[in-house]
């Protein structure tokens, strides 16, 4: 898969994104284990940079990008990924897009930090907000 990076999107995360950083386009509607979202009113439309130092298997899918990232995504996001992925700064937010046009307008990016939550309270953690955001 390719990503073009839009020269004020490289800007923006040029202070945000380290070089020995693994960068992962990840799903951040309650879907992927990265994201905090309990709601799944936003399937599909939402996504995240995660930040972490080390690979994750589950992203293991390579995009090819123009600002030398290592840049990776899952198969479950691939499937909401078309032809003529960019990612551009507009606006104040990122925004990725594809041929058939926006399917994010506020891309977010986060650092991974692991929970020392258990199963229990992270369950709990995730309705709440997904309450606030879709109104459930």
């Amino acid at each position: 898969m390719k990503i073009n990076i839009k020269p004020a999107a490289q800007e923006y995360l040029r202070n945000k994104i380290r070089d020995t950083d693994n960068v992962f386009l990840a799903l951040d509607d309650g879907s992927s284990k990265y994201s905090m979202v309990g709601g799944t009113c936003t399937i599909g439309s939402s996504f995240q940079l995660v930040l972490r130092d080390d690979a994750d298997p589950d992203y293991a899918d390579p995009m090819e990008n123009n600002a030398n990232l290592a840049l990776t995504t899952g198969s479950e996001e691939s499937t909401f990924l078309g032809n003529g992925l960019n990612l551009d700064y507009k606006n104040a937010a990122l925004v990725l897009r594809d041929d058939s046009g926006i399917i994010d307008g506020n891309v977010t990016v986060a650092r991974y930090v692991p929970q020392n939550l258990d199963t229990e309270e992270l369950r709990q953690q995730m309705q709440a907000l997904g309450v606030n955001i879709c109104g459930a």
